[in-house]
């Protein structure tokens, strides 16, 4: 009962959509009705306002962060914090508050990681870096980490079930960008910093 309270509660603190949140403070249109239609942080950067896009980016990753410390602090074992970490990641994903819509989570995930284990999110964090600052394709950039997440995991946890959640966030990262795939490959993606249309 008790982690079951855990899960729910990481999950609506996940679906805190903070690109929502941001954009109103700002006076900005909703995110959901411009660019790629996806309430993050890269989309309300098309906005062309920064701030908003980083606040969203801080919100977002905090959230992941959050449930996956908080569980860790309250005794929750290293299990039980990556699910608390993963249903804080699908609160995102899939909103309540959004009606089960939501982000592709490239920020929550991060946060999530840094809650978990902050050699996985570095080295995450660094294969997005490498990639958007060479190509500028935010989802690209993603997907790259998506598929480094799990093997850090592996090699610096070993194939424990904290690694399998990984994995499963990482897959579910690479199915939310299946349309940003499909517009890589026919070259139609929008880039970094791109203002809305």
């Amino acid at each position: 009962m008790t982690l079951l309270l855990l899960l729910l509660a990481a999950y609506l603190l996940g679906s805190i959509p903070f690109a929502i949140v941001s954009s109103r403070l700002f006076g900005l249109a909703d995110p959901r009705k411009y660019g790629s239609g996806n309430p993050g942080a890269t989309n309300v950067l098309r906005s062309g306002n920064k701030a908003a896009a980083l606040l969203t980016l801080v919100g977002d990753c905090a959230k992941g962060w959050l449930a996956a410390w908080g569980a860790s602090r309250l005794g929750f074992d290293a299990t039980d914090t990556a699910l608390a970490g993963l249903a804080a990641f699908l609160g995102h994903v899939f909103s309540v508050f959004l009606r089960f819509n939501g982000g592709k989570g490239v920020a929550t995930a991060l946060g999530v990681l840094l809650g978990i284990n902050a050699w996985v999110a570095l080295a995450a964090l660094a294969t997005w870096l490498a990639v958007a600052f060479t190509t500028r394709y935010s989802s690209a950039a993603a997907l790259s980490a998506a598929l480094a997440t799990p093997v850090a995991g592996y090699v610096l946890l070993g194939p424990t079930p904290v690694t399998g959640v990984l994995a499963l966030i990482a897959a579910i990262l690479i199915w939310r960008h299946s349309s940003n795939i499909r517009k890589l490959l026919n070259g139609t993606e929008g880039r970094i910093g791109g203002r809305k249309a």
